[in-house]
């Protein structure tokens, strides 16, 4: 049981490791969901195509998971586009 309570950490890194994955696990509330782009930051017509190709792509990809999730007790939400933020800041 020493041995045990020894490589524990302490009451000070328990809790800085606590509220560091509380804080990191937290919802961002100004979420841009994947492939939204809310700033126009292409002109040229090709990026524009492969963006609008992309969004398409992850529409039939949470219609599916939506579709397996009818079908499930408890859903996969984890990653289903729509709750996938364009990029994080930390």
């Amino acid at each position: 049981m020493t041995t045990v309570l020894e490589t524990l950490p302490n009451v000070g890194e328990a809790a800085m490791f606590t509220v560091t994955g509380w804080v990191l696990s937290e919802k961002d509330p100004d979420m841009v969901p994947l492939g939204s782009y809310p700033e126009e930051r292409f002109d040229e017509l090709a990026p524009k195509q492969m963006i609008e190709q992309f969004k398409e792509e992850l529409s039939i990809l949470s219609d599916e998971i939506t579709t397996r999730n009818s079908q499930l007790e408890v859903p996969y939400l984890y990653l289903d586009p729509p709750l996938i933020q364009n990029s994080i800041t930390i």
